[in-house]
């Protein structure tokens, strides 16, 4: 291959590791004879299309490290579905760039983008690095970006359980980010183990809605346990397949045509309110689950720039076509290796939530979860919170 030059891009939703994977390409291609210039698309895929890169070259260890601990993405990102006349402009952009090796981060959809690009340009190596905090990427045990979100959600819900504990006159509907998939849902369970109170009913998109039995359940609860908190997957819908929260049914959607989440507390606080007579209020952190740096996982930050630095390596030695996967080696200790999967198996795929982490009332998450989940917060996951007994 006559072109040395790389060109990494971002795209779809940032997180609070994504710096650190740019950081590891980075410094890995520092280091490899392989390549000889290091270039930045600015706004992901639409700054390749635009021809509009910077380059990072000459980037200084210490800028690298800043660069890991900073949340979101240095360089931006998109949300742009690439027609047939981008990819002429892209294929431009990479040649009259010198660019031999090109690394996209991000989820599905910009798998999809890889694996289109590796089709269609025979000189140029493409790969993918894995970004999402959904954790629905396919071939692959978990995605960088997931553990730093799961760590905020578990302990945002273990600070809500203390709050509700303190002033319980009311149920507490939490809004979870993950789409159509519940693993970050899933996460919350995870503040049981952080304070005296885990979450009493979590709701998962793998299990559709029966709101006359939500209410049933509700209702017992309060019953016996009054203020409590219930978790709900942002992308959750109802045993017909409504969005909860939908105005009117009318749902929006995205570039690549995916439904856009949200409402679901707000939807249940209301229906619980409502129906039951009980004080209900919800609460939606948003994109402060994302890409909070305050919360972020030790162990995702570490593997986040492993990811790009096993990319750079995994090109320079010729492969192509990939996205890099961790594969785990075992829980305790943990342990976990990169491994090369085929774009073609991750593009457009969605890995749900298995069935073995959901419970047989579909409203709680099981034991099993926990163990896949819990070293991915990082070795010191939780506060120490003190509760009087």
């Amino acid at each position: 291959m006559s072109a040395r030059n790389l060109l990494v891009a971002h795209g779809g939703g940032p997180t609070a590791v994504m710096n650190a994977s740019l950081a590891g390409t980075v410094a890995e291609a520092q280091r490899q004879g392989a390549v000889d210039r290091i270039f930045a698309a600015r706004r992901g895929i639409e700054g390749v299309v635009a021809n509009d890169l910077v380059e990072l070259t000459s980037m200084s260890g210490a800028e690298l490290e800043r660069l890991s601990q900073t949340p979101a993405t240095a360089i931006g990102s998109c949300r742009h579905k690439v027609t047939e006349a981008d990819f002429a402009l892209v294929a431009a952009t990479l040649r009259t760039n010198g660019i031999g090796y090109f690394l996209y981060n991000g989820g599905n959809d910009s798998m999809d983008t890889c694996l289109k690009l590796s089709e269609r340009m025979d000189d140029i190596a493409v790969a993918g690095i894995p970004k999402t905090i959904d954790n629905d990427l396919a071939g692959t045990d978990h995605s960088p970006g997931f553990g730093s979100a799961a760590r905020y959600y578990a302990v945002s819900t273990a600070e809500l359980c203390l709050d509700v504990r303190a002033l319980s006159i009311h149920v507490s509907v939490l809004e979870i980010m993950g789409r159509n998939a519940g693993w970050l849902c899933a996460a919350a369970t995870l503040a049981g183990e952080a304070g005296p109170d885990a979450p009493r009913f979590v709701l998962v998109p793998e299990r559709p809605l029966d709101e006359e039995r939500f209410l049933a359940s509700v209702e017992k609860e309060w019953s016996r346990s009054q203020g409590f908190v219930v978790v709900v997957s942002e992308g959750m819908v109802s045993a017909g397949g409504r969005e909860l929260g939908a105005e009117g049914g009318v749902e929006s959607v995205d570039s690549f045509g995916h439904r856009l989440p949200g409402g679901a507390a707000a939807y249940l606080a209301a229906l619980i309110r409502t129906r039951l007579g009980i004080r209900s209020r919800s609460e939606k952190p948003g994109l402060l689950g994302r890409a909070s740096a305050v919360l972020v996982s030790d162990t995702d930050r570490l593997e986040a720039r492993e990811a790009g630095a096993a990319a750079v390596r995994e090109l320079s030695t010729g492969n192509h076509g990939f996205m890099i996967g961790f594969r785990r080696v075992s829980n305790k200790p943990y342990s976990v290796q990169t491994v090369r999967v085929p774009l073609s198996d991750v593009a457009n795929v969605e890995r749900k939530l298995p069935n073995g982490y959901i419970g047989d009332d579909g409203m709680s998450i099981t034991p099993k979860f926990a163990e896949y989940c819990r070293p991915l917060l990082g070795p010191s996951p939780y506060p120490d919170y003190f509760v009087l007994r």
